[in-house]
C-alpha cells in the first residue's frame, strides 16, 4: 500500500559515503561567497564614504563655502572643534556641527553673501 515512499526514502539517505562531503564543500563556498558579495557592496563602500567624510572635516577652513546636510548653504566664519559658524546672508550666522557639512562648494558658488 505505501510502496510509493520507498524510493523516496532511499533517495533521501544522500547516495552513499561520499554524498555528505560534497554537500558541506558547496555550503562553505556559498557562505564565502556571501560574505565577499557583502564585503564588496556593502562595507567596503560605506567605508570609503566615511574616510572621506572624515578627511573633508579635517579639511575644512575659514573662508570654505559648504553646503549642510539640512541643506543650508553658506560660508564659514569660524571654526572650532566640535562646531562652525557660517554666514548664511549678511549678518546671519548660524552655529552647526561639522558632521552637518555635506560637502564643499568651489570658491565662489554663493556671491549674494
Amino acid at each position: 500500500m505505501f510502496e510509493f515512499l520507498i524510493p523516496a526514502a532511499h533517495a533521501a539517505d544522500g547516495g552513499g559515503a561520499g554524498g555528505a562531503g560534497g554537500g558541506a564543500i558547496a555550503q562553505i563556498v556559498m557562505l564565502v561567497g556571501f560574505v565577499l558579495i557583502f564585503y564588496f557592496l556593502l562595507w567596503r563602500p560605506q567605508s570609503k564614504r566615511a574616510k572621506a567624510h572624515k578627511k573633508l572635516m579635517a579639511e575644512l577652513s575659514e573662508g570654505n563655502e559648504v553646503l549642510l546636510s539640512g541643506g543650508l548653504a553658506g560660508r564659514i566664519t569660524k571654526v572650532g572643534e566640535e562646531f562652525l559658524t557660517i554666514e548664511i546672508a549678511s549678518g546671519t550666522e548660524v552655529n552647526v556641527q561639522k558632521n552637518a557639512v555635506a560637502s564643499v562648494l568651489p570658491k565662489g558658488t554663493l556671491k549674494s553673501i
